[in-house]
């Protein structure tokens, strides 16, 4: 006996039902009640059709009535609603807004499939002639006919979910400046804190304002505009308002039926999609599902459930005992050239959930760098703890972000861990991937950590480090002026391994390079060392800065139709005189520098080194493809003394013009020369020690500090291993008589035969006071000059190759023209 089946609401869930159940019976029937015109639209794309991405209405119809009817044999009443259910008859009462006419309809099923209203809420003025919402066609009808009308110069978008970070990057496009208002602190909630950093970062190079942890107070007209009054005090004026400030499951037909609700106000189902009453189905963005992770109820309103939910619910009325076990929210969206995505849980919801968590990040290109086009991405991934079993995923990049969260869902929804990732074997060519994948590598990280491999710390976690945290900076010196930690020391990694004896073993260090890769080699190196309080800073400076800069808002808008200006230039007014000095000057060659596919610090190591090679005056023309490129550069330029003429973003490519040498260089203090020498005549532990307190304490100060070393004083800058050279027999008897290296210098009083030096060396120790070691790595991270007499060297026949690295070898003459510049020199 067939059955017949009533499905109340089209789209997503109801076509779906509708299609699939007559594929698997062909005697059922079915009709579909749509209170709108439209059976089946794609809802997702209504933005892109306002801001004319999607030009022709058309397209947006997926399923017309007419095409459902033909080819599915499906009676689908359009501008019909169901105003109420009986469930004791059975029946619904339905209205017929064409005809005007009221109609009951009998059922054996019933599905519910009305979908989610949008979220009004009653503040003053919300009705105003300028205040939209966008839900279907019609509203997106009502939005793009008013842009096309009127052409707005400014919009403000309430709310920065998905829709709403999509409605504010179209109305961009259609070249209406935009201000977006969140209440919450950051935009698009299903991903964390500091990778929305990364997108507000990106959303206002764009030219988009951001107002973050503020509401809207009131709506009031002035004229042809509307007055939007923030919770803040402040006020913006708009000349369109697009509320977009979320969903709420539409329930009345159920509630009003008598059906249960759930925790969250949405329709409870069973694992079959069943409500409490077991004739009446329910799907979509109207019910309550079960969190796929934290196996707790939740309302999550997408499309691609909602199609699955419509399968299950025709498969099961056709017989089968389908479940439904869970939504773990798979998302992505575009935010201008930029792609954010998120499966599973965030930090947020686990935290509620009370679920025990680590974390990991790594940036990774979208396939080889060697191959044209190489761009990062930057992926967190949320594991357990003990197993590594994986919890949520987020990816915040350009090419290649929807393929890796989709391997990452998919591993998700089959409960894989992070060491299940490292075996996955993906596909590989250079113009599609990476022999080690971008998802194998975020296994590899958090797979180091879970092992006991290297110990991380978090950017939040800076701000409680303890006075006795040492951070060490492995990045190369030209990344160094592109900022830098503060407090942090720099050894560039290529270095550590002979630089190790300055670093104290009894500090806690933290250790931190641009994305985190290189700052776990340096970890590795320094625990297989006997280092035993390291931790790796994850996702590394790139991370922090991204986060440091959203707090500080200290990316400029974009002002070009074209090219969209990262006004990384310090100064609007200085960057027009350059212009005209550029055009004056006719004399200065035009070079141009191919960076692309190269990860930060190539782009700007590669700058560095072509200037070099320019005279004053030359231009520099720079493209890459790193998208932290053009920060950097307007840093670089910044404290290098070269002038950053303009930098612009097209496509995945970042270019800069640069004038070599035509800017003002940061100097720390001014202009004004304050510089210390001091001539270090002894050899004895006491003294050096004074002398390189004194010499940090000035470098903090802001001086320029130079160390001359002579005679027995050179003992200090001994390397304490032997070095093979060639000298003379009287040359190696003062090298036996004389100690070597700083640890085995004597005191000058009370020496006891070494017991002095060792008793001092322990006193320092207990009370915390850095080694006569430690304060001289501590002076060439500070970049005091350390410099060696020549004469001296010669007379006690010490050669170049056994003194520690960073000491320069001098005459007389050098150290007395630094004496002349210095306003104080002392003799130790």
């Amino acid at each position: 006996m067939s059955k017949k089946v009533l499905i109340v609401g089209g789209v997503a869930g109801g076509a779906s039902t509708a299609a699939r159940l007559r594929r698997v019976d062909e005697e059922a029937e079915i009709i579909i009640f749509e209170k709108g015109e439209h059976i089946s639209f794609a809802n997702c794309g209504l933005p892109y059709h306002i801001g004319e991405v999607i030009k022709e209405r058309d397209k947006l119809l997926v399923q017309t009535p007419e095409a459902m009817e033909a080819r599915f044999d499906i009676d689908v009443r359009v501008m019909n609603e169901v105003l109420s259910i009986n469930r004791g008859n059975k029946e619904v009462k339905v209205k017929d807004w064409v005809k005007g006419e009221v109609y009951t309809e009998s059922y054996d099923v019933l599905v519910l499939s009305p979908g989610a209203d949008p979220i009004k809420p009653p503040l003053p003025g919300i009705d105003g002639k300028n205040i939209f919402t966008l839900r279907n066609i019609p509203d997106t009808d009502l939005i793009k006919g008013f842009v096309d009308d009127n052409k707005p110069e400014n919009a403000v978008v309430v709310g920065a979910g998905y829709i709403g970070v999509e409605m504010a990057e179209n109305l961009h496009h259609r070249g209406v400046k935009v201000s977006v208002v969140e209440l919450a602190p950051q935009v698009l909630g299903p991903i964390d804190a500091d990778m929305a950093a990364i997108v507000h970062n990106h959303m206002r190079t764009k030219g988009v304002d951001l107002h973050l942890s503020d509401g809207v107070k009131a709506f009031r007209e002035e004229g042809d505009k509307t007055i939007v009054e923030l919770q803040s005090g402040k006020e913006i004026k708009a000349s369109l308002v697009v509320m977009s400030i979320g969903v709420k499951p539409s329930t009345k037909l159920a509630k009003e039926a008598g059906l249960e609700l759930g925790e969250t106000g949405a329709i409870k189902v069973n694992k079959h999609l069943q409500t409490s009453d077991e004739s009446i189905y329910a799907i979509g963005d109207a019910i309550e599902v079960v969190d796929f992770v934290t196996k707790k109820p939740a309302h999550i309103p997408l499309a691609g459930p909602a199609n699955k939910q419509g399968r299950i619910v025709a498969n099961n009325l056709a017989g089968a005992k389908e479940k439904f076990v869970g939504t773990q929210g798979t998302a992505i969206a575009k935010v201008f050239d930029l792609t954010v995505a998120a499966t599973g849980n965030n930090e947020k919801q686990l935290k509620e959930a009370g679920i025990d968590y680590q974390v990991s990040y790594t940036n990774s290109k979208n396939h080889a760098g060697y191959y044209p086009g190489a761009i990062p991405m930057t992926i967190k991934i949320i594991f357990t703890p003990d197993k590594g079993k994986l919890l949520g995923a987020q990816i915040v990049g350009y090419d290649g972000v929807d393929k890796r969260i989709d391997i990452l869902a998919t591993a998700i929804r089959f409960e894989k861990t992070v060491f299940d990732l490292q075996e996955l074997e993906l596909a590989y060519a250079p113009p599609f991937g990476s022999a080690k994948d971008p998802v194998n590598m975020a296994g590899f990280t958090a797979g180091n950590i879970l092992k006991g491999m290297v110990d991380v710390i978090y950017w939040h976690e800076l701000e409680d480090l303890s006075n006795d945290t040492i951070i060490l900076d492995v990045r190369e010196e030209v990344e160094v002026e592109l900022g830098k930690i503060d407090g942090s020391i720099n050894i560039p990694l290529n270095s550590l391994r002979d630089r190790l004896d300055e670093l104290d073993k009894d500090k806690n260090i933290v250790i931190y390079c641009a994305v985190g890769l290189r700052g776990y080699i340096g970890a590795r190196i320094l625990i297989q060392h006997g280092f035993k309080k390291v931790k790796n800073l994850s996702g590394g400076y790139k991370l922090y800065k991204e986060i440091i800069n959203d707090k500080e808002e200290s990316i400029g808008n974009c002002n070009t139709p074209d090219c969209e200006q990262m006004n990384t230039a310090s100064n609007p007014e200085e960057g027009q005189i350059v212009g005209k000095q550029l055009a004056n000057n006719q004399a200065g060659k035009r070079v141009q520098l191919d960076t692309c596919g190269l990860q930060c610090p190539g782009p700007i190591m590669q700058v560095a080194n072509k200037m070099k090679e320019l005279d004053e005056g030359d231009i520099l023309e720079v493209v890459a493809t790193d998208p932290g490129f053009i920060a950097d550069i307007g840093a670089w330029c910044k404290s290098t003394g070269n002038k950053l003429i303009d930098s612009c973003q097209e496509g995945h490519n970042f270019t800069a013009t640069i004038q070599k040498g035509q800017g003002r260089r940061e100097v720390a203090n001014g202009d004004t020369k304050n510089k210390k020498t001091m001539v270090v005549f002894s050899g004895e532990l006491d003294r050096a020690i004074a002398s390189f307190i004194i010499a940090n304490g000035a470098a903090a100060m802001g001086s320029e500090v130079t160390l001359f070393f002579t005679f027995w004083g050179l003992n200090i800058l001994r390397k304490k291993e032997e070095v093979k050279v060639k000298k003379s027999m009287m040359d190696k008897m003062f090298g036996k008589m004389m100690p070597q290296g700083s640890e085995k210098l004597p005191l000058s009083n009370m020496n006891m035969f070494g017991m002095g030096a060792k008793m001092i060396r322990k006193v320092m120790k207990d009370k915390g006071v850095d080694s006569l070691e430690a304060l001289i790595g501590q002076a060439k991270l500070n970049g005091v000059r350390l410099v060696a007499c020549q004469m001296s060297m010669d007379v006690m026949g010490i050669k170049k190759e056994e003194l520690i690295e960073g000491v320069e070898v001098g005459g007389v003459a050098s150290f007395l023209s630094d004496a002349e510049e210095s306003n104080m020199s002392l003799f130790i």
